[in-house]
């Protein structure tokens, strides 16, 4: 059985953590009144003062920041400080026990993919692909669509429905048809490097959803390809591409563009699929909750959430 945190509400408290990256004291403060302006109260983990190279301090510090901010009863929300590198180094020492016990709202994305996909599989829990604090929280963009999206994934007690994009931007039909089941997935690098360990992303019958940024197509291509030869992309219901951010190749002419990898390794399984939904490292970003039943018209381009992600 799925475990759903309780829905977020003003006045509750959100630790932040940073599982991966640093980042510095300017953005995190920025970040911090933006969740203060929105009537949250706001604790921070000892992580996000940290950095040790590309990580935000030694693994131990950020492997206990974890375990603290779901132990502790007065924090109701988890949002994570940004993503880069270095989560997954600690997902072979997680107490899942501790996670499954204090189900709470999760945020984070990137990075954090890792996190989601052993949460979601290793404790049951449902989490969510959303802003982070000095990725996103800083920028001005976040005070409109990006910021209605949170809110409204952290805080309804039913089912989100259609999660459309913004500016009636529109999703391209890859592969028409409908498909269901449960969202899973998230950054293509950070499922890629799951494969063959304990924590392999599972997409049997379920809606695959993938985005990146700073890939090239000749790596997208490897990545995906990846997958189904580990039979990823055919155990999936339906597949969903968010947005891959600046990929292009220097010289085009050398190279393959993302629909022709799309075309040549994902149209063939013939399975419903749409490119283009606003969710990843873009400008504005939906926040979708992972491990939600969903439900894509892909003739339609369209994408519903038909299950609570909170109780």
């Amino acid at each position: 059985m799925k475990l759903k945190p309780k829905p977020l509400k003003p006045g509750d408290t959100i630790g932040i953590i940073a599982p991966s990256g640093p980042s510095t004291r300017e953005k995190l403060d920025k970040g911090v009144q933006i969740l203060v302006n929105m009537g949250f109260r706001v604790v921070l983990g000892e992580s996000v003062f940290h950095k040790r190279g590309y990580l935000a301090g030694e693994d131990h510090i950020r492997l206990k920041d974890i375990h603290q901010m779901f132990r502790d009863k007065n924090v109701q929300g988890i949002v994570c400080m940004r993503g880069g590198d270095g989560a997954g180094r600690l997902l072979d020492r997680i107490d899942y026990d501790t996670i499954a016990k204090n189900p709470k709202v999760f945020v984070g994305y990137s990075d954090i993919t890792a996190l989601h996909i052993a949460f979601l599989q290793e404790a049951k829990l449902i989490t969510f692909h959303g802003p982070m604090v000095t990725s996103d929280m800083i920028e001005e963009s976040f005070d409109g669509y990006s910021k209605e999206a949170f809110i409204k994934a952290v805080s309804w007690e039913k089912p989100l429905g259609e999660l459309k994009n913004p500016d009636r931007e529109e999703m391209k039909t890859m592969v028409e048809g409908r498909a269901y089941g449960e969202i899973v997935g998230g950054n293509l690098a950070l499922i890629s490097s799951t494969m063959g360990t304990a924590f392999e992303l599972d997409t049997r019958g379920k809606l695959l959803f993938i985005e990146d940024i700073h890939e090239g197509v000749y790596r997208i291509d490897r990545m995906l390809n990846q997958l189904l030869l580990a039979g990823k992309l055919q155990e999936a219901s339906g597949i969903i591409i968010g947005e891959f951010i600046d990929y292009e190749p220097e010289n085009p002419e050398d190279s393959l563009t993302l629909e022709n990898v799309i075309h040549d390794l994902i149209v063939p399984l013939n399975k419903p699929t749409v490119m283009g939904w606003k969710c990843g490292h873009g400008k504005h970003k939906l926040t979708i909750p992972l491990g939600v039943k969903g439900e894509l018209n892909a003739l339609d381009r369209q994408i519903r959430i038909v299950e609570s992600a909170t109780q």
